[in-house]
């Protein structure tokens, strides 16, 4: 469902749960609300006891609510801080952040765990991104390695003379 489309079944709801308010202040029964509304008389006495508690307010809708984050607002404002301070300060080989090693630095700093999917939403909620790390020999010669393409590419990519014709 599309977020306009989400809102709109939510207003209709709530117009639905004000006007079985309206109808019980002009002394309707619930069972005679339910059956114009269209909906059980459990759903009509659910409304009534949250607008006697609460007030009309509490017909509103209402996000829900969801688990707690696990991770504060200050704690999530502190990964990045966290972060630039370089994934071998944290005992990782090489600069490069990954999901696992994030998990890893969330574990250790802030005793909470999440699985590697969330570790990537919350990395994009602070405006970071993952690297991948390159896979390279250790033993890699970049001088050799550069005069290679200089020299050898170069007699490789040479075509042959065109022959010609009889």
């Amino acid at each position: 469902m599309k977020k306009n489309e989400n809102k709109r079944a939510q207003d209709w709801r709530e117009i639905r749960r004000m006007q079985a308010w309206e109808l019980k202040q002009k002394g309707w029964k619930q069972a005679d609300i339910a059956e114009a509304l269209g909906v059980s008389k459990g759903a009509v006495s659910q409304w009534m006891r949250q607008a006697r508690e609460g007030g009309v307010e509490a017909l509103r809708h209402r996000k829900g609510g969801g688990p707690k984050p696990r991770l504060s607002d200050a704690q999530l404002h502190k990964l990045p801080a966290l972060l630039a301070q370089g994934a071998e300060a944290f005992g990782f080989r090489g600069e490069v952040w990954t999901r696992r090693r994030v998990a890893s630095v969330i574990k250790r700093v802030f005793g909470v765990s999440y699985s590697l999917t969330h570790v990537g939403r919350l990395i994009a909620q602070i405006g970071w991104s993952l690297q991948k790390p390159m896979q390279r020999a250790s033993q890699r010669d970049e001088v050799a390695i550069e005069r290679w393409r200089d020299e050898a590419w170069q007699d490789l990519q040479k075509k042959p003379a065109a022959k010609s014709a009889p």
